[in-house]
């Protein structure tokens, strides 16, 4: 099939690739073009930006989550029917695994995809010096998936030159440059990026750098570029469902509190047989009628642990229902939610659900970060013993007890721990899972809630 497509990537994070992305990404909207968007890599936030601007939810593709196959049908089946899909890549262009490997980079990714990248450059403090660069991140990958460049934080008066002195050079196409515009940018916080919501006037401010792309970028050389991508195939895989009659209703936590979980763990388990019905533990009184299974999403409870402490109901409700074997997945601020206490961002410590009798607290630096396989070290809601399937992690926050149900080990790495509280109807640990990388997870969870009666 025909996928016109394009993927964003960079020498090196903090390049500006998030902020270039979203303004191309308004622009395209902004022409009439119906566009998919993605991001490479286990983030959450840049897709909460993408999707502000195309109105749908984006997507992630991971190649240490998943196979090419696997890559190419996730992608495939969100970009059928657009009229162009933009990948944003993530760190730098070749940096994958543990450090010293470039699987599950962008670079893997767009082998996966045989998509056409652009080079997103900062060339805050370079003139000359961003050729030798540029020619170095194309010389050096094998397959030529570079085939443009955009040159960020650039002074007009500069562009020209450089442009022609670029293309002169090394085989890509300058596609144009982003002037620095510090009103502009988006801020961090200890997770990543501040939530899109948090932005003040977000919308305004991506209109108005979609503006001043207009007049910077070549973005009919752009699309081009994209429309040049050669045919892709995918085959959708063999998942197991329930009868098309029967569904299973499953509560999920999504709020500014809970906002941080995959749409394709989701569609999975819609594609299952799920039926997803969204709560707020944050302002809802109770937990959705008639549930059989529960997902508390990843987030940032420590932002809101005064609320969520005063929400007593709902924290009543969430403890009589997990300890009374409500089938539930609990990732990272889940986990941290059914705590006793949780010290919030102020420094105190407020009552959660309690259904671990265990404090959560903040740490001065990220405790365990990045990819990790999970393996059970015994039969749990998720996976018989010896079953695997992988995550990520990627906290400030810590637990007095993490679990001992699963193993974590780091790729190519000689580290494991012991984490996650895993029985017979609780996933709770601060490792975040992608089915996509064993759907086995997926259909226990979903065949353990269909055992609940309504």
């Amino acid at each position: 099939m025909k996928f016109p497509r394009i993927m964003l990537a960079a020498p090196s994070s903090g390049s500006g690739k998030t902020l270039v992305t979203c303004g191309i990404l308004q622009a395209l909207v902004n022409r009439g073009l119906k566009t998919a968007s993605f991001k490479c890599g286990p983030d959450y936030i840049d897709p909460m930006f993408h999707s502000r601007v195309i109105g749908t939810r984006s997507g992630n593709l991971d190649t240490f989550f998943t196979d090419y196959e696997t890559a190419r049908y996730l992608f495939g089946r969100a970009a059928s029917g657009m009229d162009i899909s933009v990948v944003e890549g993530v760190m730098g262009y070749y940096d994958g695994l543990g450090g010293i490997s470039e699987q599950a980079s962008s670079s893997d990714v767009a082998e996966a995809l045989d998509i056409p990248v652009v080079l997103v450059v900062n060339c805050r403090g370079m003139s000359m010096s961003v050729l030798p660069v540029i020619q170095g991140f194309v010389e050096y990958e094998k397959h030529r998936h570079i085939r443009g460049v955009i040159l960020n934080q650039m002074p007009p008066s500069l562009y020209p030159d450089l442009k022609a002195r670029i293309e002169e050079r090394i085989p890509v196409k300058v596609l144009g440059y982003v002037p620095k515009a510090e009103e502009l940018v988006l801020e961090s916080r200890h997770l990543g990026l501040v939530l899109p919501g948090e932005v003040g006037r977000l919308k305004e401010k991506l209109h108005k750098l979609a503006a001043v792309l207009e007049e910077t970028l070549d973005l009919d050389a752009l699309t081009a570029l994209a429309q040049s991508a050669p045919e892709l195939s995918y085959k959708e895989p063999e998942f197991p469902k329930l009868p098309e009659n029967r569904k299973v209703r499953i509560g999920v936590a999504q709020d500014e509190a809970f906002c941080f979980t995959y749409r394709d763990n989701l569609q999975m388990l819609q594609d299952m047989g799920a039926e997803l019905v969204p709560f707020s533990p944050l302002t809802d009184g109770s937990l959705p009628d008639n549930l059989q299974g529960l997902i508390l999403s990843g987030g940032y409870p420590e932002l809101h642990a005064a609320r969520l402490a005063e929400n007593t109901s709902m924290r009543d409700a969430v403890r009589e229902a997990v300890t009374g074997g409500l089938p539930c997945i609990a990732e990272c601020g889940g986990f941290l939610y059914l705590h006793r206490t949780l010290e919030g961002e102020d420094g105190k410590d407020y009552p959660m659900a309690g259904v671990l009798d265990a404090r959560a607290y903040r740490t001065p630096k990220l405790s365990r970060f990045g990819y990790i396989t999970l393996t059970a070290v015994k039969d749990q809601l998720l996976l018989p013993e010896g079953g695997q399937i992988r995550g990520h992690e990627f906290h400030y926050w810590e637990s007095e007890n993490c679990g001992d149900a699963m193993q974590a080990q780091k790729p190519l790495r000689n580290r494991s721990w012991d984490c996650v509280h895993g029985t017979a109807s609780l996933y709770a640990g601060f490792p975040h899972l992608f089915f996509g990388s064993n759907p086995e997870g997926a259909w226990n969870f979903l065949n353990k809630c269909g055992e609940q009666t309504c």
